[in-house]
């Protein structure tokens, strides 16, 4: 996994490592200047000597400017454009221009070309908390319009870097080399969009630094086969978990497919479908595998129960419907059982019209027992009773204010999914495309969370990598269909090859 690291973060490690590791902050300037100055090498430009523009505010990023102007100065011609007060420039930055005065690179308030083969931008670093205006601004414009290869120091000028928000207007580049820790801003959108290709380099500040609390955010890189659960050699049907799956209605059918296809996709061993009896020859045409429970009357409790004591884990909530039926069914799933369960769709909708259903899980999550829910923005909006545009404003905190008050994990789906549980790092997705914005995308996710869960997996844990498998499934469906025909049966289908 990578950390993400919001500026706080990072400035207190990097006042830890310098402070009381004993690094001091011009070892680590030098070994950031260094990190640049080896992609660009790795480039391995031909042709003449080409022309480099470095853009430096008078902040600590702009002195790790000043120091990669003089690495590249004896291959390069370089000149620096120096934007802010020098006199109110950081120590660090002051002793890096004296430096540099010793080396062949003119340093002024203009550019003297007007044609560059790479421009860098070293104007801001994570502090950035205004809007950019005056002289950034306008530098800033003539940066995005200009040709070359465009490199940002850290963090692209303008980014926030907790939140990827465009302070004003931001510089877009080609590659931003990142130090230390990825900073959440750049994966964010539209952050991400704006900041190309990321590269994070080690530059001496790690893991000592966190003086045992580690960053509140991460992300899953590893390829996704050494993070599922072992499969025994000499394991059964039963070993690798059961799922009770109640999903679809009378012309919804193709959700309890996708969801049930999923969850053997994933390696569950067993998956039985609550469904209409209109569902039947669909479902066992579809997904042949599948154990059917086509009725469950509210009279017959002992079949109920029957039902729940076969499970290892219950998931409600694709193509289900709203209806009286659909109630009862999550009412039995809620008050009979204490198995960990996987909520989506309609089961969601029901949970915001219902609040005796939404209090009856708080409790049963305050008591211990483990949910998954995996709202939509628009299904986020109605559980927390606020609007749309205001879970956009402040996604982060809408899904951990839920998660701590029904003591569950939160899987708030978006452009970045962030899966949420009160007392562990947030998990943002960076996987994925625009392709998977299809109807059945969703079921296929709740499939594989319910499928990992029935292996063992803890809650927490399958919902992280149930998300990153799905957006790895959706990447690998956009390279062979491209985004505009792929569909959630796409999804479903390369699951396996995924996992593969």
């Amino acid at each position: 996994m990578e950390y993400l690291v919001t500026a706080e973060e990072m400035k207190r490690y990097d006042a830890v490592t310098i402070e009381q590791i004993g690094i001091p902050s011009l070892v680590l300037m030098e070994r950031a200047s260094l990190s640049v100055y080896e992609e660009i090498q790795a480039a391995k430009l031909s042709g003449q000597k080409k022309r480099v523009l470095i853009l430096v505010g008078c902040g600590n990023n702009g002195a790790d400017g000043l120091a990669l102007a003089r690495m590249l100065s004896s291959g390069f011609q370089v000149e620096v454009v120096i934007l802010g007060n020098q006199e109110k420039a950081t120590e660090e930055w002051k002793i890096q221009y004296e430096i540099l005065r010793h080396f062949p690179v003119r340093t002024g308030r203009k550019t003297l070309a007007t044609e560059y083969d790479i421009l860098i931008d070293a104007i801001f670093g994570v502090g950035l908390s205004r809007e950019v205006s005056g002289e950034y601004a306008e530098m800033i414009e003539w940066f995005n319009q200009a040709e070359g290869w465009k490199i940002a120091v850290d963090v692209p000028s303008g980014i926030h870097s907790d939140t990827g928000r465009i302070m004003g207007c931001a510089v877009k580049v080609d590659l931003t080399v990142c130090f230390a820790f990825g900073k959440r801003g750049l994966f964010y959108y539209p952050g991400c969009e704006y900041a190309g290709k990321v590269v994070i380099k080690d530059i001496g500040i790690g893991k000592e630094a966190f003086e045992g609390k580690i960053p509140g955010m991460f992300r899953y890189t590893e390829k996704i086969g050494e993070l599922l659960p072992i499969r025994q050699n000499d394991g059964n049907k039963g070993t690798f978990g059961k799922v009770l799956l109640a999903a679809g209605t009378r012309n919804m059918a193709g959700a309890a497919v996708l969801s049930a296809k999923s969850c053997y996709r994933v390696g569950a061993g067993m998956v039985k479908v609550l469904t209409p009896e209109c569902n039947r020859v669909i479902l066992q045409t579809a997904v042949p595998e599948a154990l059917l429970a086509t009725s469950l009357p509210e009279a017959v409790s002992e079949e109920k129960k029957q039902f729940l004591q076969w499970a290892d884990v219950l998931a409600i909530g694709p193509g289900l419907g709203t209806d009286e039926r659909a109630y009862q069914i999550l009412y039995t799933f809620l008050k009979e059982s204490r198995l960990p369960m996987v909520i989506d769709a309609d089961g969601l909708n029901l949970l915001s019209r219902h609040e005796e259903l939404l209090e009856l899980m708080r409790e049963q999550g305050m008591a211990g027992r483990e949910f998954v829910l995996t709202p939509h923005v628009g299904e986020l909006a109605r559980l927390c009773k606020t609007t749309i545009d205001k879970v956009k404003d402040s996604l982060l905190e809408t899904s951990l204010s839920l998660a701590q008050k029904l003591n569950c994990v939160i899987v708030s789906k978006d452009a970045r999914t962030l899966v949420c549980k009160n007392g562990e790092p947030v998990c943002m997705n960076t996987v994925g495309n625009s392709g998977m914005a299809v109807a059945g995308s969703g079921d296929v996710l709740t499939g594989i969370i319910a499928g990992l869960i029935a292996q063992g997996v803890n809650t927490w844990k399958a919902a992280t990598l149930g998300v990153y498998l799905h957006g790895l499934a959706g990447d690998v469906a956009a390279d062979r269909l491209g985004r505009y025909g792929m569909t959630a049966c796409d999804l479903a289908e390369v699951v396996a090859e995924v996992t593969k």
